[in-house]
């Protein structure tokens, strides 16, 4: 079942969907050589936590660290630790937060230095795709329309959407129902309504779609070795067009069947 907001629940969404843009926002500035991704995860709880939020992610399904920090191959589901960036890397961050029980989710693909060409091409096609999916979120399209927007921009670059991962939705739990895969058929779905709230997040690989799980059970990367990026927004269906719950006080964005939920 698809729980419906209403505007003034929107609108704590909203407040927890600040923290979560000003959040990136500070790590995207600091993702220089030499870091390490727990430094990051450090800066990021503190920062959270600052501004009268809960890490989400932090103890959630056991998972160790307050964001997901995921370099190079690594998709999704990054556990910070000694890792320190490097001249060229793209690095997904991801990040959660709790508000007055509810949950603002979004992500950001940061590159590190000068990085090659075809890692900036990915990350400016992912976050395109995210956008397009966003403007497809209104008041009678389908789910399958916001899907479809992923996989047919993703694809006509060249890229491929990863598969076996999800979008999800989003309230005062960090997933709720639907689902929201990353390719689709338009009309297919549920119709939107509006007060749907949804966390739509394209993970696009550089060469195959498929995935593995790596050894701690929690990181998940490209099955062939090659870059992947991963933009993520909060979206609320409203009456009068898409509402992007995760920006910043400027309102500028930061820098189904067998699918596997993202946690």
């Amino acid at each position: 079942m698809i729980i419906r907001k209403t505007r003034g629940q929107i609108e704590k969404m909203a407040r927890a969907g600040e923290v979560v843009a000003g959040c990136l926002e500070m790590l995207r500035q600091g993702c220089r050589q030499g870091i390490t991704t727990a430094e990051l995860d450090e800066k990021a709880e503190k920062y959270i936590r600052k501004h009268r939020g809960i890490p989400t992610f932090k103890g959630y399904r056991g998972f160790p660290a307050s964001i997901c920090a995921s370099p190079n191959e690594v998709v999704v589901h990054g556990i910070p630790g000694r890792y320190g960036l490097k001249d060229g890397d793209i690095v997904s961050l991801d990040v959660g937060v709790t508000l007055d029980g509810w949950v603002g989710d979004a992500a950001v693909t940061v590159a590190v230095g000068e990085p090659g060409q075809l890692a900036l091409r990915l990350m400016e096609v992912t976050q395109a795709s995210l956008m397009r999916a966003i403007a497809k979120s209104v008041p009678g399209n389908h789910l399958g329309d916001v899907s479809h927007a992923v996989e047919e921009y993703v694809e006509a670059n060249g890229f491929a959407v990863v598969r076996t991962l999800v979008g999800h939705g989003i309230g005062r739990d960090m997933h709720e129902d639907p689902q929201i895969p990353n390719f689709g058929t338009p009309g297919d779905g549920p119709r939107l309504e509006a007060g749907m709230v949804f966390a739509i997040e394209p993970m696009v690989n550089a060469g195959t779609h498929r995935v593995v799980v790596g050894e701690d059970k929690w990181a998940i990367s490209t099955a062939d070795g090659s870059l992947s990026a991963h933009f993520e927004h909060t979206v609320a269906v409203m009456k009068d067009g898409p509402r992007i719950l995760t920006l910043g006080g400027s309102g500028e964005a930061p820098g189904l069947g067998t699918a596997l939920p993202l946690w």
